[in-house]
């Protein structure tokens, strides 16, 4: 059965249409990932002798116990964010005469391959050969390794039981911020040393092996625990009950003003209302509002004028940024009937630049009290402004052309990646490096003032010529639009 199972992930990985599409982003990635591995290894093999220089009078290994409390709440906060639990697409199965625990103890046995189970191993294991070289007892220090190595797999279950319960609301990482607060706040006010615990416990079982019964009882009872609540969900009607929630509906009638647009900005407007992950765009704009507040009264920024056009494009921009670099992706899931409606394109697209527009406009309203810290910060946000509206717009929605991936609107909204293809890691250098870069050399050569002009006259050129540019963008988008329609007609 496992065999089946690697059989159907190897067909679902070279046989889907996006294989050619995603292929570079996965050799960039592939190479991040082994830059990433080196990092590791350089650290263990250079652990031993960097702390035995930093603190001469002390044993290495106790320091690195002392420490693990530290290592394994942070560890588990990083794969909340970034490790996903490898479910397959199991729907076919579920009709099948598949036993529901092999399925789940498979994806479960895959979790545990992880890369971010393998990552702990490229500072573990160099550190205890050292150990070893060193004089340590090689018993002893094989099993305080492997102990390690049941940590990070205790991690990597626990992970999936916070996520299981806290899936279910918008903010879903708040769980885990409070559950992590709590254990910090406990110990740094040593109301409950952990760290004491965890090292005592590792020394105690680096002296009595022993002991390693405990650590491998609780990797079995996560493993028991997550094995239940997947085992429990894996039901075909399960997967296809549709949550019915009470709408507040809105007519929205003010948006009559627009004309013909209006009904594509009501569509916009209740997507993002409505569904999880547009949502969050929502909530993204209290980040960009008071994102200036964690510079400016830093003296260190007072300074750097350059730093100023850099936090107005991301505090003016945040919602152009996240709702604009996802265009048309947001209506993936009935893009093909939006497409067969004798609807105009160009309305269809003009309706979200008009929304992100509107946006930078009000965002920069709200961002005015900044000139608390100086005219030229509100100088400075208001050329920004000018340049989002009349260059970044387009700049994202002509990137929105080569969106090819598909998104779920009522997956959990935090740090959830689907969707993201090449074009979301690249389209930021234009966003935020250019401004940043033309204002600095203008700056530069010139002063303040002549930079801030540059800005504002790009933006003005490109609102002047913002016919031309949408007729460029809607003939892209006309180009891209049957391979988006079949794009979107992908799961994987």
């Amino acid at each position: 059965m496992i065999k089946y199972f690697i059989s159907l992930e190897w067909k679902s990985a070279f046989r889907s249409s996006n294989l050619g599409k995603t292929l570079g982003v996965k050799i960039f990635m592939g190479f991040i990932g082994v830059w990433i591995l080196l990092m590791f290894l350089a650290a263990g093999l250079g652990m031993y002798s960097g702390l035995k220089k930093i603190f001469p009078d002390k044993d290495p290994l106790l320091i690195v116990n002392d420490f693990l409390f530290y290592w394994i709440l942070g560890d588990l906060i990083f794969r909340f964010f970034f490790q996903k639990l490898p479910v397959m697409t199991v729907k076919p199965l579920l009709i099948l005469p598949i036993k529901r625990s092999k399925v789940v103890n498979y994806v479960l046995g895959k979790s545990s391959f992880s890369f971010f189970n393998f990552l702990p191993l490229f500072i573990i294991i160099p550190f205890g050969v050292t150990l070893i070289v060193e004089g340590y007892p090689s018993y002893s220090v094989l099993f305080w390794m492997l102990v390690l190595t049941i940590i990070t797999q205790i991690n990597n279950f626990l992970n999936y039981i916070i996520e299981s319960f806290s899936s279910k609301t918008d903010l879903s990482f708040i769980p885990l911020i409070v559950f992590s607060g709590v254990l910090y706040g406990l110990n740094y006010f040593n109301l409950i040393s952990f760290t004491q615990i965890i090292s005592s416990g590792l020394n105690t079982i680096y002296e009595s092996p022993i002991f390693i019964i405990i650590p491998v009882f609780i990797l079995v009872l996560f493993y028991l625990v997550i094995f239940k609540i997947l085992r429990k969900k894996l039901f075909l009607d399960n997967s296809l009950k549709i949550k019915v929630e009470a709408v507040n509906a809105s007519d929205l009638e003010w948006t009559k003003n627009f004309g013909d647009m209006a009904p594509f900005m009501r569509l916009d407007l209740k997507l993002i209302w409505r569904n999880k992950r547009t949502k969050s765009t929502v909530w993204m704009l209290v980040l960009g509002l008071l994102y200036g507040l964690f510079f400016y009264p830093n003296p260190d920024f007072g300074d750097k004028p350059w730093f100023f056009i850099f936090v107005g494009i991301f505090s003016s921009g945040i919602f152009l940024m996240n709702f604009g670099q996802f265009i048309p992706a947001w209506d993936s899931s009935y893009y093909k009937m939006l497409m067969s409606q004798n609807i105009k394109y160009e309305k269809y697209l003009k309706s979200k630049f008009t929304l992100m527009a509107f946006s930078v406009a009000i965002l920069f309203v709200l961002s005015i009290p900044y000139v608390y810290f100086g005219w030229k910060v509100l100088l400075a946000h208001f050329v920004a402004a000018i340049y989002n509206i009349g260059v970044n717009t387009h700049v994202i929605m002509y990137g929105g052309s080569y969106n090819r991936k598909k998104i779920n609107l009522d997956q959990k909204a935090a740090f959830n990646y689907q969707g993201t293809g090449a074009v979301q890691w690249l389209i930021g250098i234009p966003l935020m490096l250019f401004p940043v870069l033309i204002f600095g050399v203008f700056y530069a050569v010139f002063n303040f003032e002549v930079g801030c002009l540059v800005m504002a006259l790009l933006g003005t050129v490109g609102l002047l010529f913002h016919q031309k540019w949408m007729k460029l963008i809607t003939n892209k988008y006309l180009a891209s639009k049957y391979k988006m329609i079949n794009a979107f007609d992908q799961e994987n």
